[in-house]
Order: structure tokens, then C-alpha cells, then sequence
């Protein structure tokens, strides 16, 4: 074999000899003290970590190596060897050549982590046969992983976990038999889990998760007889878990969350009797959670959350008497929690939101167990809530949001000195808020809104001394009064309290040291705004609006710099609007509704101190002003076809920035309208617009009856305020006398009228369908008075980047028909909640119109007059019919699915006893 010599190598070893001759002569250093400090000189010590690695002068010569005394140096007893280096954490960087290792033969640790290095991994180290633990973690090093590692016999330890290697895992790293543990985990790595990984003989640890590993993860991997952790996840696999897995009898520990996996869980996984932690979410494995799980009695963790799991809870989960974690959130799981559940002894943490789950929560949950943390929201649960939750004092976090569950809250709220955290929000809960606040000493975030309470809000909160966030918004017979001391609690940030019927004053804003946004709109409050409001420093958002308020806006609010919005929008607000860039800023739309009411931005305040200076000045103004206008005339507006219809006035919502109606017009400037959305009472022009500010909209024009524009105000600013992600969004509007323009969200990437008639699976339809019904419930049922859309139909249905659906036009029609005077207002804040014939008529016609959806939905939109043709048949020949378009034969699973969906649908455009909407989501959430 022919050896070749590297000149570099040569002249080293010289180095080296003349270092040691050196030495000898002369009593100066060592080879291993000159090798390091040569290594100094090759780094980059920005944080001179190696301080103390340097060689005193004037020292007598001995046996000891000197560098045996410096920081990160691991010598042997005598000092003769050096046969450790941990170089962790000391900020150096640069490009290591390895080249000063030669002479570390004995190396036996070898630690690099938690630095700055870069470049290529050097080889040279793979030299070092005496290493036992190669660790360089957490670092920079690129390119491939270098060949030559399986030379490292001895080497039980491998962390090159956090650096930027690319390419292909290495294969020969398998070879070190002596290997117990391998991280590769936070790079680039590509391509498969190479087969070979199944012959380590001693491998106990294994780390290969964050890369961009690919393929179908290798059953040989099953073989691994000695491995307790394993960790392979967020990669992006082919394929399922092989079940070979369920041979590592030794397993305690297995991770591949968020690895795109598919297939259902193998049944054998339940072999593996001292698996401690399983963790699979975030992927997409589906079927049924298998009841062989059971048969793990070592297990203490499961996480499943964000699969596609169907299917009930095993009863058989009892025997998981371990088992502290259960997270089966974020799938498609349905039917009851069994009463096994309530028996586990271990159990702390139950994670089961957002599924279709139903029923009663077993009653004795909490009583046998160590709960610390219960979510069941965004389910079907029923009736009331345990009453033994709280057993054992150690509940922290309880969120039970969206449900149906009912009844008062329970007496345990009341002593449950562990709870951090509530959430009831959007249940059917009843009777008085009874949370005794001085047995809740860390509760810092109640949330009891869309409920049924009465009573008002509880004078006990001022107790809260930990209290951050309360919203008890939308119980509409809340009724009572706000507590006197409410803003005294010193942590408070957010307060919303809207739709409540709360009557009386505002309290007094004292010690709001945090209150950073208060929601009081939609009550019955009167009296004056407290000037102590300006107190508030930290004060962001108070919305007043749709109140009795009267007297006048505090001078003193216009000098808080964090304030950004005051609504007070329809009261019976007078006087001026404080004068200054805030209250600029706000937009018309937090001030309208106040007769009384004026200042910029709104008209202008008329002055009834008429001094002779007072007129100069005004006279002065007058003339400037109309030198002004006749200047602009002059000049020639560059708005075409609006020069000559008066003043503009621009309105913003959330969501777009403050803009002058100039500003918008001027985007219109050789931009053409394009009649594309005709209605029955009249054509709406749209066209897609650039403004100033860069944003995208959809502008809608309207040629106004100038006598009707207040009329159609009011409704155009509950549109404005009206937000869910099911719906679009209202952004401003521009107006004059003659001409009105709408400002939307503009969404580009179609309706669903141009892609009802493609392909889709069964959850993509599924989602499109409850989506649009939330949307509408929303409209229905959480707005008051309630919004009729007005004209559901597949092409007012569009979609955002990640396709969920969501309602335009809504409202639209109604404001054709005000501004045509074919309809009188509706929708005034003194309607009281009472619908009237109208509204009862266009509601039950939305929810006609989306059983019509429905229906284009499960035909893929190829039945022409889906409704009719629906109407004048059986519902099984036209199930049969829907089947035969979509290819569903008797046998498939999807089949009962899509015929509860056809019974809701049915339901919806039957001409008597037509269910609401709110009524229809419940339906499909149960058939989900």
C-alpha cells in the first residue's frame, strides 16, 4: 500500500520534535501546552474564555504538563497525560483544522459544545481512538457529516445536536458497537433513516428529530433491543409507524410529533410494557385509538393531539393507572368520556379540546385523580359541570369554552385556591357569578362570556388581587351595576363587560396601574366619562359606544400617549372633542351617533363667543379657506367623476390604517369600475384597488339618494365592527352626498362557485360547510340585533390562503334597500333584541339558502335547482341520487356522514318549522 505523507503533516511533526527538543534543552513548554496554545491562536476568542491558557516566564522546567492547570484541561494524576478538553460555552468561533490534535492520543473527552464554530467538521479529530464522548453540540459546522467517524471505537457518547450538516445521515456511525448514545438532531440532513441504524448493538439514546428527513421510517429500526429514547420527529416521512417498532422491548421513550405521518396506529405498540412517554401529534394518522394501548401500564404521557383519530376513548384506558398526561385534542374523536377516566390515579393533565366529544363529563372526575389541568373545549358536552374537580386542590387551569354545558357554576369555584385560570365562554351556563375572589389568590384570568348569568357582575372581583384579564361580554340579563373599587385592581389589563344590560355610572378610574383596554359597549350606563380615565397610563382601547352617556369627553384624555381608541359612538356625548392627534387619529366612526357632538373628527364646533377677535379670526379662516377651495378647483382634481359631488368624509375600521378620503381617492385615479355583482334591487360596481399604504382592497361603489345617507350610517358601521374569521372584513368607507364607497378585505383566491364543481375529500367539503355556518351563526346570534347576510350563496363564499371560507356581502342587500327607501331602519340600538318581521323573514331565508349549499356541496354543484329538485323526492332516493354522483357506494364508511349532512340540509330548506342556524351548527357539529 502506498503511504503518502502530507508536506503539512511533516513540518508539524518537526515542529513538534523541535518543541520537545526544546524543551529539554532549554526547560521551556510541552508538546500537549504548545499544541493548545497553537489551537488559541486559531480561534476566535471574543470573550477571552481562554484567559489563563498562556505559559508563566521564569518557571523552573518539570515532568508536569503545564496546560494541566488551565480552565476546560483534564489531565491524569500525575499530569503527564491530557485526557480531557471541555471547550463548552466559552463563545469562541472561527474554523477548527484539527491539526494540533495529533499529539492527543489519550483523549478520552473531547467537548466543543455551545460555541460559535463554523466551517466543515475536521476529520482530523476522527483520529483520536481513545475517545470515549465527542461532544459539538450547538455550534455552526456545515457541510456533510465527514466518513471516517466509525474509527472512533470506543466512543459511547455522540452530540452534534443544533449545528447546520447537510446531506445524508452518516451510516457508518452504526459500526461503533460501544455507541449508547447519537444526536444528530437540529440540522439539514436529508434523504432517509438509513437501515443500518438498526445495527446498533448498545444504542440507548437516539436523537434525529428538526431535520428534513424524508421516506418511510426503516422497520429495521425495530431491532434496537437496547434503546430507551427515541426521538425522530418534525421530519416529514412517507408512510405510517412500523409496527417492527413495537420490538424495542427496552423503549421508554418515543417522539415523532409533527413528522407527517399517516396510517393508523399498529395495535402492537402496546408491546412495548416500559414505555413511559408516547408522543405522535401533529400528523395525520387516522382510525380508531386502539383499545390494545391499554397493556401499556408503564405509560405516564400520551399525546395524540392534532391527528385525524376517530372514534370513542377506550373504556379500557382504566388500566392506565400511570398514565399523568392525556392529550387528545385537535382530532376527530366523538361519543362520551367513560367513567375509566375519572379512576386514574396519576392522571394531571386531560387534553381533549376541539373534537365532538358528547355527553356529560364523568361526574366523579377529579375525586380519584391529581388534576391539574382540564380542557374540553370546543366540544358537545352537556350538563353541568363536576362538582369535584377541584378535590385535591391542585387545578390550576379549567377551560370548558364552547359546549352546551348548563347550570350555575359550581360551589368548588368558590375554594379552589389553585386555579391560575378560567374559561366558560360560549357555554349555556345560568344563576349569579359566584367566584369568591378572596379564595382564588391567583386566579388571573376569567372568562364567563356568552353565557346565560344574571346578577351582575360580582362586587367580590375588586378582591382579585392577581385578577389580569374578566370578560363577562354577552350575557344579556347580567344586569346590575359595575363595582365601585373595579378599577382599583392593580394587575387588571383587560376588562370587557359588553352586552351585559349593566346600568348605573362608570366607576371612577382609580389605581388602574395595568388597565391597558376596557369593553363597556352595549349596556345602559349613563352619567359622565370620569376624568380620573386619564389616570390610566397604560389605557389602549375603551369602547363606551351604544350607551347613554352624556356630558362631555375629558380635556385630560388628550394627552395620554398610549391611547388609540375612545369609542363613544351612540350616546349622548356634547361638547368638544379634546384637540389633539389621538383623537385625530380615531376616525369619525368612535364618535358618530352624538348629536351634540363635534370637533375634528368630526364637523367643526360653532363658536357662540362672537368678540371682535374672535370674528377677525374666524373671517381670517373663511378666507383662507375659500382662496383654498378655489385654488383646488382650479387646479383641476385629479378624482375622476367625484370633482364636482362635495366633501368627502372617510370612515376606518380595524384593520386598515388611518387614511384621508384623498389618500383613497386618489388610488381610484385610472382605475376602472366593473359591473360584476348585479342584485335583484340593483347593481353594486367593484373593482380592485392599491392604496397609498400599499394594502389591497375590494372597492364597492354605491350612487347614493343624498336625504338616505344617514339612515344607512348606523348600519354601515355595525358591518364595520362586525369581525370573525368567517367573514370579510369591512375596512372604511368614503363618502359624499352622491357617491359611497366600501372598502373590503380583498381575498384573491376565488368563490366557490368557480371551485364547487372540483374534486374534493370529504373534510375539505366538511370544512367549507362549517365554516360558512359559523360565519352565519355568527352573523344571527352574536350580533345584536341580528345581521341577516341577505343573499347566501356559493359565489358571496370566498376563501383566504389556507382555504377556510368565509362570507361576503353580508348585510349588503339591507343597505341597497335603505338606500332605496323599500325598507326603513331596522336596526337601531332601541330595538331592544326584538326581531322584527323582517329579519325573522331574512334570517329563516339565510338558512334556507345555506341548506341550498349544502346540497351544491354534496352534488359537487352538477344537480341543476338543487332545492327544487330536492323538494319534489324522498329523502332516500335523493341520498341514493347524491351518492351516485359522488361515487359513494352502500358499503363506504362516508355514507352515513353524508346522509346526516343531507338531513340538515333538508332541514334547512323545508318551508315549515325551519331550524336557526344556531340550531344547524349544533346538528353539524354532531354529525361530524
Amino acid at each position: 500500500m502506498e503511504i503518502i505523507i502530507c508536506p503539512c503533516s511533516v513540518w508539524l511533526n518537526i515542529v513538534l520534535l523541535f518543541s520537545v527538543a526544546v524543551t529539554a534543552v532549554f526547560g521551556a513548554s510541552d508538546v500537549f501546552s504548545d499544541a493548545l496554545l497553537s489551537f488559541k491562536s486559531e480561534v476566535v476568542d471574543h470573550y477571552n474564555g481562554l484567559g489563563d491558557w498562556f505559559l508563566p516566564s521564569g518557571e523552573d522546567p518539570t515532568s508536569e504538563i503545564a496546560a494541566c492547570s488551565w480552565s476546560g484541561v483534564s489531565c491524569n494524576n500525575n499530569s503527564t497525560m491530557v485526557i480531557g478538553l471541555d471547550l463548552s460555552g466559552r463563545g469562541l468561533s472561527g474554523e477548527l483544522s484539527g491539526k494540533q490534535f495529533r499529539v492527543f492520543a489519550d483523549l478520552v473527552t473531547l467537548n466543543f459544545s455551545h460555541n460559535q464554530f463554523s466551517g466543515t467538521f475536521p476529520v482530523l479529530l476522527f483520529n483520536l481512538t481513545n475517545l470515549r464522548s465527542l461532544d459539538i453540540s450547538r455550534n455552526s459546522f456545515t457541510g456533510h457529516f465527514p466518513n471516517g467517524v466509525s474509527g472512533l471505537k470506543k466512543l459511547v457518547i455522540l452530540n452534534a445536536f443544533s449545528n447546520s450538516f447537510s446531506g445524508t445521515l452518516p451510516a457508518e456511525v452504526s459500526q461503533i458497537e460501544s455507541l449508547r448514545v447519537v444526536n444528530f438532531a437540529g440540522s439539514y440532513f436529508s434523504g432517509s433513516i438509513p437501515a443500518e441504524y438498526g445495527n446498533f448493538k448498545n444504542l440507548q439514546f437516539i436523537q434525529l428529530a428538526g431535520n428534513l428527513l424524508g421516506g418511510e421510517i426503516p422497520p429495521e429500526l425495530g431491532k434496537l433491543q437496547t434503546l430507551k429514547h427515541m426521538e425522530i420527529g418534525y421530519n416529514s416521512y412517507q408512510g405510517g409507524i412500523p409496527w417492527q417498532i413495537s420490538n424495542m422491548s427496552e423503549l421508554q421513550y418515543l417522539d415523532i410529533a409533527g413528522a407527517n405521518l399517516s396510517g393508523v396506529l399498529p395495535k402492537e405498540l402496546s408491546n412495548l410494557k416500559k414505555l413511559e412517554s408516547l408522543f405522535l401529534f401533529r400528523n395525520q394518522i387516522h382510525g380508531l385509538l386502539p383499545k390494545e394501548f391499554s397493556k401499556l401500564v408503564s405509560l405516564k404521557s400520551l399525546d395524540l393531539s392534532d391527528n385525524l383519530i376517530s372514534g370513542e376513548i377506550p373504556e379500557s384506558f382504566s388500566e392506565l393507572k400511570n398514565l399523568s398526561l392525556l392529550s387528545l385534542m385537535y382530532n376527530e374523536m366523538s361519543g362520551s368520556v367513560p367513567q375509566a377516566i375519572a379512576e386514574l390515579p396519576m392522571l394531571e393533565t386531560l387534553l381533549i379540546w376541539s373534537n365532538s366529544f358528547s355527553g356529560s363529563l364523568p361526574h366523579n372526575l377529579g375525586i380519584n385523580s391529581k388534576l391539574q389541568v382540564l380542557d374540553v373545549s370546543t366540544n358537545n358536552f352537556n350538563g353541568s359541570i363536576p362538582p369535584y374537580l377541584c378535590a385535591n386542590g391542585m387545578l390550576s387551569k379549567l377551560i370548558l369554552f364552547s359546549n352546551y354545558f348548563s347550570g350555575e357554576l359550581p360551589l368548588f369555584l368558590s375554594n379552589c385556591t389553585s386555579l391560575v385560570r378560567i374559561r366558560f365562554e360560549d357555554n349555556t351556563l345560568t344563576g349569579p357569578i359566584s367566584l369568591n375572589f378572596t379564595s382564588l389568590p391567583d386566579i388571573s384570568y376569567v372568562d364567563l362570556s356568552r353565557n346565560n348569568f344574571t346578577g351582575g357582575v360580582p362586587e367580590g372581583i375588586t378582591l382579585g388581587s392577581k385578577l389580569e384579564y374578566f370578560n363577562v361580554s354577552d350575557n344579556l340579563d347580567l344586569g346590575g351595576v359595575l363595582p365601585p373599587k373595579l378599577w382599583s385592581l392593580s394587575l387588571l389589563q383587560n376588562f370587557s363587560a359588553s352586552s351585559c344590560n349593566i346600568s348605573g355610572d362608570v366607576p371612577p378610574f382609580e389605581s388602574c396601574k395595568s388597565l391597558i383596554s376596557a369593553e363597556l359597549n352595549s349596556n345602559r350606563l349613563s352619567g359622565d366619562i370620569p376624568v380620573s380615565i386619564s389616570e390610566c397610563h397604560f389605557l389602549n382601547s375603551v369602547d363606551l359606544s351604544h350607551n347613554n352617556l352624556s356630558g362631555s369627553i375629558p380635556e385630560e384624555l388628550g394627552h395620554s400617549s398610549n391611547l388609540q381608541l375612545l369609542n363613544v359612538s351612540f350616546n349622548d356625548m356634547s361638547g368638544s372633542i379634546p384637540k389633539s392627534n389621538s383623537f385625530k387619529l380615531m376616525g369619525d366612526s368612535a364618535f358618530l351617533g352624538n348629536p351634540n357632538l363635534c370637533g375634528v373628527p368630526l364637523t367643526s364646533c360653532s363658536n357662540s363667543r362672537k368678540t371682535q377677535t374672535e370674528f377677525l379670526w374666524v373671517l381670517i379662516l373663511c378666507v383662507t379657506v375659500v382662496a383654498f377651495i378655489a385654488l383646488a378647483v382650479s387646479g383641476l382634481c385629479y378624482i375622476q367623476n367625484v370633482k364636482k359631488r362635495g366633501q368627502w368624509k372617510m370612515v376606518s375600521f380595524d384593520g386598515l390604517p388611518n387614511l384621508t378620503a384623498n389618500d383613497v381617492l386618489k388610488s381610484f385615479d385610472s382605475t376602472e369600475f366593473i359591473e360584476t355583482m348585479p342584485y335583484a334591487m340593483a347593481s353594486s360596481p367593484v373593482c380592485k384597488v392599491t392604496l397609498p399604504t400599499g394594502i389591497t382592497v375590494l372597492v364597492k361603489k354605491i350612487e347614493l339618494i343624498p336625504e338616505k345617507i344617514e339612515v344607512m350610517e348606523e348600519f354601515i358601521v355595525r358591518l364595520g365592527n362586525t369581525r370573525h374569521k368567517n367573514l370579510t372584513r369591512l375596512l372604511g368607507y368614503c363618502y359624499n352626498k352622491d357617491l359611497l364607497y366600501l372598502l373590503y378585505d380583498y381575498i384573491p383566491n376565488g368563490s366557490f362557485s368557480e371551485k364547487i364543481t372540483l374534486e374534493l375529500d370529504w373534510a375539505s367539503k366538511y370544512k367549507i360547510v362549517l365554516g360558512i355556518a359559523k360565519g352565519l351563526c355568527y352573523l344571527h346570534h352574536n350580533c345584536h340585533p341580528a345581521i341577516p347576510h341577505g343573499d347566501v350563496r356559493t359565489c358571496n363564499v370566498v376563501f383566504d390562503d389556507t382555504m377556510e371560507p368565509k362570507l361576503a356581502e353580508f348585510g349588503f342587500r339591507f343597505l341597497m334597500q335603505l338606500n332605496k327607501g323599500s325598507i326603513t331602519s331596522t336596526f337601531s340600538k332601541n330595538q331592544g333584541g326584538q326581531y322584527n318581521s323582517l329579519i325573522k323573514e331574512e334570517l329563516s331565508t339565510d338558512v334556507c339558502n345555506f341548506g341550498e349549499i349544502i346540497l351544491e356541496v354534496l352534488t359537487n354543484g352538477k344537480v341543476k335547482n338543487v332545492r327544487k329538485s330536492a323538494q319534489s323526492k324522498t329523502k332516500e332516493s335523493v341520498l341514493e341520487e347524491v351518492c351516485k354522483e359522488i361515487g359513494v357506494g352502500s358499503q363506504n364508511p362516508s355514507r352515513k356522514e353524508i346522509d346526516l349532512l343531507l338531513q340538515v340540509a333538508l332541514l334547512c330548506i323545508s318551508n315549515t318549522a325551519r331550524p336557526t342556524i344556531e340550531d344547524v351548527l349544533k346538528l353539524l357539529s354532531a354529525s361530524k
